[in-house]
C-alpha cells in the first residue's frame, strides 16, 4: 500500500523535511487519542523468541531500531515504539540548543534511493530534552531508548569532552543507552574527534560520571566506513581501553561512490548505496574484536539486507532511509522473514547468527 501512496508523499512539498516535521507532529497528536498506540501495535507488531537478545544489560525483543536523527526531539517515542521497533534512538541532542544548517538540507536520490543530508544536529539542547523525557514513561514495556549525543558547533574541540559530558549527565537518567556521536559529517572538525586524544578525554569523563551512578549506563560509539581499517583499529583500541559497550557503523558517508544519479549537493549520503560499505566493515569489526557488540546501519531496506549485516557481525541493526522509500511496515517485514531465514538456516535464535560469516 505505501508504495502506491509514497510518490504522492513525496510530491506534496519538495523538501522533505517538511515532510518529516508534518509526520512527526502528527504521530504525536496520535499518541493521545484513545486506542490508536493500540491499534498500532495489533498491525504492525510481531513477536518471536528467536529474536530476543539481552545485549550490554538490556533486553532486545527483536534486532530492528530505529536509528538516530529521524526522532530528534523525543516527540513520538510511543507512536514510533508501536511500530514494532526493537529499541529507538533519539537525537543528536548537543548541550547548546542549535538551529542547524540552513533550509533545505536534505535532498532525496529517488533513482539511488537514497537520502542527502547536511542538517547540522538541529535540537533543543540537553536541558529542553531533559525536560521532555522526564514527561514521559521510558522503560523497557515500550523497548529499549537511546540517546544520541553530539558536540555543540560553538563549542571549540579542546573543550568537546567537558561538552558530551553535560549533555551525559543531564539526560543520564532517561536514557537506557547512550551514543557516542563523533561521525556526522555536517559539524565542522567532529569527525577529527574519531581520533584517538580527543577520544580517550571524551570517553574517559563519561566513564568517571557513570561508575559514580547508582546504575551503569552503557556507552556506543557511532563512528564512519569511510575511515581506513587502520583507524578503525585504533578507534577499537580505544574502545576497549574505555570499557566501551558496543559501536554503531556506519554514519552518513561523504563519499559519493555508486551513485547512478550525481549531485553536487553537499552531506552525508545514506541508504542503498551505502549498504556494501557498512557491511564490509562491520565484518572487519567483527573479525577484530568479536565481544564487542555492533549495531549495523546504512542501507536496509529488506530483511535479506538486515540479514547480510547479523551475518557480518551486527547483533542489532537501525534504520532510517528504508524506512523512509519502504513505509512503517518494514519493520514488520523485516523481523518476519529473518525468523524464515534463520529457520531456513538452522539457526536456532539470531544470537547464533551474529558473524556467522566469520566464523
Amino acid at each position: 500500500m505505501y508504495k502506491f501512496i509514497r510518490p504522492l508523499i513525496f510530491k506534496a512539498s519538495s523538501d522533505p523535511e517538511t515532510i518529516h516535521r508534518v509526520t512527526m507532529r502528527l504521530l504525536n497528536m496520535a499518541s493521545s487519542v484513545p486506542g490508536f498506540l493500540w491499534a498500532e501495535r495489533r498491525i504492525f507488531g510481531f513477536a518471536d523468541n528467536k529474536l530476543r537478545q539481552n545485549l550490554f544489560g538490556l533486553r532486545f525483543n527483536n534486532p530492528v531500531g530505529l536509528a538516530g536523527g529521524f526522532d530528534k526531539h523525543a516527540e513520538a517515542i510511543e507512536a514510533l515504539a508501536a511500530l514494532g521497533f526493537g529499541f529507538l534512538e533519539i537525537g543528536t541532542v548537543t548541550r547548546h540548543a542549535q538551529p542547524g544548517q540552513a533550509r533545505p538540507r536534505i535532498f532525496r536520490l529517488e533513482v539511488d534511493e537514497a537520502l542527502i543530508n547536511r542538517m547540522g544536529f538541529n535540537n533543543l539542547g540537553a536541558d529542553v530534552m531533559a525536560e521532555r523525557l522526564h514527561g514521559i514513561s521510558l522503560h523497557q514495556s515500550i523497548a529499549p531508548i537511546g540517546i544520541n549525543l553530539g558536540k555543540s558547533k560553538i563549542t571549540e574541540l579542546k573543550d568537546a569532552a567537558e561538552d558530551y559530558l553535560y549533555s551525559f549527565s543531564k539526560l543520564y537518567n532517561f536514557g537506557d543507552y547512550f551514543v557516542v556521536n563523533v561521525s556526522s559529517p555536517n559539524t565542522p572538525g567532529l569527525r577529527q574527534l574519531q581520533d584517538k586524544s580527543f577520544l580517550v578525554d571524551i570517553l574517559s569523563g563519561l566513564n568517571n560520571y557513570r561508575l559514580k551512578q547508582s546504575i551503569i549506563k552503557p556507552i556506543l560509539v557511532k563512528t564512519v566506513a569511510d575511515l581506513s581499517l587502520e583507524a578503525i583499529d585504533e578507534l577499537l583500541e580505544v574502545c576497549k581501553n574505555q570499557n566501551v559497550d558496543g559501536v554503531i557503523i556506519s554514519n552518513t558517508l561523504l563519499s559519493r561512490d555508486g551513485l547512478k544519479n550525481h549531485t553536487n549537493e553537499i552531506g552525508g549520503l545514506s541508504g542503498k548505496p551505502i549498504r556494501q560499505k557498512s557491511t564490509d566493515y562491520i565484518k572487519h569489526i567483527h573479525r577484530q574484536a568479536s565481544n564487542l557488540p555492533i549495531i549495523g546501519v546504512g542501507g536496509i531496506f529488506s530483511a535479506q539486507d538486515a540479514y547480510e549485516k547479523i551475518k557480518a557481525g551486527a547483533s542489532l541493526i537501525q534504520i532510517y532511509t528504508g524506512l523512509i522509500y519502504e513505509g512503517p511496515g518494514l519493520v514488520k517485514k523485516i523481523n518476519q522473514s529473518l525468523v524464515k531465514l534463520l529457520e531456513r538456516d538452522g539457526f536456532k535464535n539470531i544470537s547464533e547468527a551474529v558473524g556467522a560469516e566469520n566464523k
